[in-house]
């Protein structure tokens, strides 16, 4: 019955989004503009544009003009990029919480203790965004850094924050991705998916392997807030042919749970 009104739910997203006093229309595309841009598009023209976020050539050029005006976008000849004071919109957020400052001390004695790159990272829709990363190696083809995402399906930190959810938001959640096969590991089934969550949810901890990458292990904690809510999770990252998923289990879980522990006790009430 909750995976049948869960699908109800993702039918019916379509018709929220629809321009009203509650949402502006124009201001959503201009948010898409800004996110067209990326490592594999660096520099667009107003075309290029316009056929990423699906708009007009005038509608695409109204908006980058709009944000060269308030210095977000540059433009050089017929191409278009961001500036630096794009940043201010990410780092807004994170000084905003501003015991990610006091949390970073404790990673890094974390990544000293059990020399594996530790991070830190919050649920925001079906991926994960790096708050935090401290790594003593990279093991990773992907650079990652803060503001980096990954899909939230596949990473050991994504599944935690998803098995946190209520049973309804998590089935309707899952039920409204796209589970693309990032190795052949990779759990696309979202029956599947659900069952490892409602386990992770039990045991308060996720272990993925090679799921987002051969070669790649994670195991995850949660970050709780005073109510108990988790409002991000912390991880350490290793390699499968160093140690079995019990062995880092074993080593790395009672250091990573305690850390999470001290980090909840300085959010905020």
């Amino acid at each position: 019955m909750a995976i049948r009104k869960a699908a109800a739910d993702v039918a019916n997203e379509s018709e929220e989004l629809r321009p009203s006093d509650s949402y502006v229309q124009s201001f959503a595309r201009g948010l898409e503009v800004l996110r067209s841009f990326g490592p594999g598009a660096p520099a667009q023209t107003l075309s290029e544009a316009a056929e990423r976020v699906g708009l007009t050539r005038a509608g695409a050029r109204r908006i980058l003009l709009t944000l060269q005006t308030l210095g977000y976008v540059e433009q050089d000849g017929r191409q278009f990029r961001l500036t630096p004071k794009v940043m201010e919109l990410g780092f807004a957020y994170l000084s905003a919480q501003p015991w990610w400052h006091l949390a970073q001390p404790l990673m890094e004695e974390l990544t000293q203790e059990i020399k594996e790159s530790t991070s830190a990272a919050v649920l925001d829709g079906d991926q994960i965004v790096y708050v935090l990363r401290v790594p003593v190696h990279k093991i990773m083809s992907i650079n990652l850094g803060v503001g980096s995402r990954l899909p939230a399906w596949c990473t050991s930190m994504g599944r935690v924050l998803l098995a946190s959810l209520a049973e309804e938001e998590r089935e309707r959640r899952v039920l409204a991705m796209t589970l693309e096969s990032m190795t052949p590991k990779t759990v696309t089934d979202p029956k599947k998916l659900l069952r490892t969550l409602s386990q992770v949810r039990r045991q308060g901890w996720a272990l993925v392997s090679e799921e987002l990458q051969l070669g790649l292990m994670s195991l995850a904690v949660p970050i709780r807030d005073r109510a108990g809510r988790a409002v991000a999770a912390i991880n350490v990252s290793s390699r499968p042919q160093r140690q079995s998923g019990a062995e880092m289990q074993r080593r790395c879980l009672p250091a990573l749970q305690s850390v999470a522990e001290c980090i909840s006790a300085m959010l905020p009430s």
